[in-house]
């Protein structure tokens, strides 16, 4: 499952209650932020634990990565990320969440090439949830302010 769209709009929510659904049910379940996820792989390598690591993320049946294209991301991390997806391939869920659309993913993992693998792992056989309606947080801010001002005048 991916969920794509704008800040805002319930993507973590909507994999957060999947995801418990899915433990509550008794499947390993895991949730991560990308950013955490990369962070956690790279340690890995640097202290040649990269192999324990990736059958660690390998093993949950359902795996939550959170916000992927927030912030760029280098080469090396774009390998790493694509291992994971790769070992997951057709055996395991992955839920993603993202604010990206899918032809930027190229800026995001710095290669076209290894962006187009990640995402055709990915895609295939996925449901692609999008919602481009405005942030909830500011829809109620601004739903507040016009009270407010309503009250004033």
């Amino acid at each position: 499952m991916r969920f794509v769209g704008t800040s805002g709009v319930g993507k973590t929510h909507l994999a957060t209650s999947i995801g418990i659904e899915c433990a509550k049910r008794k499947y390993s379940t895991y949730f991560i932020s990308f950013h955490e996820l990369i962070t956690q792989l790279k340690k890995a390598l640097y202290e040649n634990r990269l192999e324990s690591r990736l059958k660690h993320y390998s093993k949950y049946r359902i795996l939550i990565i959170d916000e992927i294209g927030y912030l760029p991301i280098d080469l090396d991390a774009s390998n790493l990320f694509f291992q994971i997806i790769a070992k997951r391939y057709e055996k395991h869920c992955t839920i993603v969440t993202t604010n990206s659309p899918f032809p930027k993913w190229p800026e995001i993992f710095g290669s076209p090439t290894i962006a187009n693998a990640i995402l055709d792992r990915l895609l295939h056989h996925s449901h692609i949830v999008s919602n481009k309606d405005p942030s909830y947080r500011i829809q109620s801010k601004l739903e507040y302010l016009d009270s407010k001002s309503e009250r004033i005048a």
